[in-house]
């Protein structure tokens, strides 16, 4: 899994997209509700660099599977350090006040889906779970393609740690 998003995410294997994206559909329950999926944005610098925004991708095919509007509502407000080698307090300061819903009126009362590739320790996911909540959301879920398993340690300097299975 690791080497497939490392492929998909830095080697820019966009077709990855489409099985990463199965991936999330089969993790995300038949019952479940939704009323938008929303991807983690990137800075606009790192999204121009990378060509692409992976989470993105994922949300687009997320939404269009599962009918429902997939809307870039969030807007990263600031450029962050990559999080990869950043300890839980160092991410959750690296990303602290990052996001920006653009459009408050558009989520009153909305159960949103979050949508990203990789969830480390949650900070930026919590980043942004909170500036939807603060512009209305009723309920923001989160679904990735997979985790990274802090049990085991990463030597410093390694690119990325272990990643678990679909959550």
């Amino acid at each position: 899994m690791r080497k497939l998003i490392h492929l998909y995410k830095y080697g820019k294997v966009q077709t990855l997209a489409r099985p990463l994206g199965e991936l999330l559909l089969r993790a995300l329950p038949r019952d479940e509700r939704f009323d938008l999926v929303v991807p983690v944005p990137l800075h606009w610098r790192r999204r121009w660099q990378r060509g692409f925004n992976q989470a993105e991708l994922l949300a687009r095919l997320v939404a269009a599977r599962r009918a429902i509007p997939v809307t870039k509502v969030l807007r990263r407000v600031r450029s962050t350090s990559a999080q990869a080698g950043l300890s839980g307090t160092g991410r959750r300061r690296n990303v602290a006040a990052a996001f920006r819903c653009r459009n408050s009126s558009l989520m009153k009362g909305r159960r949103v889906l979050l949508i990203d590739d990789v969830m480390t320790t949650g900070s930026t996911a919590a980043a942004c779970a909170l500036a939807l909540k603060r512009a209305g959301a009723s309920r923001v879920a989160l679904l990735t393609v997979a985790r990274v398993d802090r049990r085991f340690t990463v030597p410093r300097g390694a690119a990325h740690s272990t990643l678990g299975g679909a959550i």
